[in-house]
């Protein structure tokens, strides 16, 4: 049985894919860590929790040691919007931490690593829509530039050290358990909050701003549907795409209006807007459906009713 590390638990993703690990390896198999508490509903004490700053290399291995880890998650990371705002604590925390993750991995001889990479990846040169896996990385942000560091030290250390690494590029990622955590992608959250509690929203993005989005249920498919996939049937690694929808701001509010027929939005795009201007409108993630099976479960329509009913 595996003893999984799971960094970054307190995280969007984290705090949610913490809950899903614990149903399928058991709750002590499971440790939780990150710089800053769980929530409440996170539920700490349902598993062990550490304290760690992934920037800590040798606090990171004696955790691994302590607890006889055998298997890091890491989503331990600054994102888009707040790395802009503080570019070099986004390199330590995404690249220094992520070395940190490789080398204790490699160390202890760790049967499986799995780091999230992101649409974050491409840039303004890249094909927008139906992007390929395979194609121009050339960002125009700290976090992309880390994320494309991240993929490439992975494959490096699958094909340098014989280490199972595996990473899939997240979409933006829509949940109704856990806030806005500093992402560009961030405004498809605040939409539903707002138009729930206040029935209108300011949104720092333009109208026809369309990116790919996934709902957090088929984001926690997609991540332990790689985690558990055969690695000997995977070409590629540390650099998934996974699509499951992309709509345009002005589509998400027409899709809201159906179940808040008053909903009101206005649009005041702000230093974000160049961000989601060099990221794609749509994903190819055909490598990721022929390799480990990769499929969504919810589209536009279904997300918003299930976002709505849950707020």
């Amino acid at each position: 049985m595996k003893r999984i590390l799971l960094t970054g638990a307190a995280g969007q993703i984290g705090s949610e894919l913490l809950f899903e690990l614990r149903k399928i390896y058991g709750n002590n198999n499971v440790i939780a860590s990150d710089i800053k508490p769980l929530l409440a509903e996170s539920s700490e004490h349902s598993g062990p929790f550490e304290f760690l700053n992934i920037t800590d290399r040798v606090a990171l291995f004696n955790l691994c040691k302590r607890h006889n880890i055998d298997a890091i998650i890491s989503m331990a990371a600054i994102l888009s919007a707040k790395g802009e705002q503080n570019p070099q604590l986004a390199w330590d925390i995404n690249i220094t931490g992520l070395i940190n993750v490789f080398e204790v991995a490699r160390e202890m001889k760790m049967k499986q690593v799995l780091v999230p990479s992101s649409i974050a990846v491409f840039g303004p040169d890249t094909p927008r829509d139906c992007t390929p896996q395979e194609t121009i990385l050339n960002p125009t942000t700290m976090y992309g530039i880390t994320k494309v560091t991240g993929e490439l030290l992975g494959d490096y250390y699958v094909h340098r050290y014989g280490l199972d690494i595996r990473g899939l590029r997240y979409p933006g990622i829509i949940s109704n358990k856990t806030l806005p955590g500093g992402g560009t992608t961030d405004y498809a959250i605040a939409i539903f909050y707002d138009a729930v509690k206040y029935g209108k929203y300011s949104c720092f993005v333009a109208e026809n701003t369309r990116l790919p989005m996934m709902y957090m249920p088929d984001c926690l498919k997609a991540t332990i549907d790689l985690l558990h996939a055969d690695f000997s049937k995977l070409k590629h690694h540390c650099n998934f795409n996974v699509g499951a929808m992309s709509f345009s701001v002005k589509e998400l509010a027409t899709e809201i209006r159906k179940h808040i027929p008053n909903f009101q939005i206005e649009y005041k795009p702000d230093f974000r807007q160049a961000i989601a201007d060099s990221w794609p409108q749509s994903i190819d993630d055909t490598p990721a459906r022929k390799e480990w099976g990769w499929k969504p479960a919810y589209n536009l329509e279904t997300m918003t009713e299930d976002m709505i009913n849950a707020i």
